[in-house]
């Protein structure tokens, strides 16, 4: 737990830019919030590998959501069974599933179209809050947090030198 909220901290107080950590929770609500071996999963693991997407908050976010899915899976399994038997969508799903790459991808499943369907609606506002929140946080806590006493006291200790020199120079 503790490892967690380091890497959380990492992130909030890299040189990463808003973007690129915001994006990388979300990355890992998606993942987090649908059943792991799906093939979208796949591919977005694989995107965060290489595009400029913070790893630690797509770490951080991903272990959250997963305990959290398993609240909300009643809920995104509804969404996804209300899709599936939609009469207006059974052309659309019919076609899908005669397609390899789409029967690959498990979306007749109803908790995969669900959770995938719910996390794709929420990606865009989770997206642009955790933005402004992590920039609220970089401008107000974490500038209070340098001002202090007890921080100004432990940079100027030869720990801190230490732990600087062996985290590769991340700074608070």
């Amino acid at each position: 737990m503790l490892k967690l909220l380091a890497k959380l901290l990492r992130a909030l107080n890299s040189d990463a830019s808003p973007g690129q950590v915001s994006l990388g929770f979300v990355a890992g609500f998606i993942v987090g919030l649908t059943p792991l071996w799906s093939l979208h999963n796949v591919l977005l693991v694989f995107l965060v590998m290489v595009l400029r997407i913070n790893g630690s908050a797509f770490l951080v976010s991903w272990v959250v959501f997963s305990g959290i899915a398993y609240l909300v899976d009643p809920l995104t399994e509804a969404v996804g069974a209300a899709l599936l038997h939609n009469p207006s969508l059974s052309g659309l799903w019919e076609s899908m599933y005669n397609t390899d790459l789409w029967r690959l991808s498990h979306f007749n499943n109803t908790l995969v179209l669900g959770s995938l369907t719910s996390a794709i609606v929420l990606a865009l506002p989770l997206f642009f809050l955790g933005r402004v929140l992590i920039v609220k946080y970089r401008t107000h806590v974490l500038s209070w947090i340098r001002k202090t006493r007890l921080m100004q006291l432990l940079k100027a200790s030869r720990l801190w030198r230490l732990y600087e020199s062996l985290s590769g120079g991340v700074s608070t």
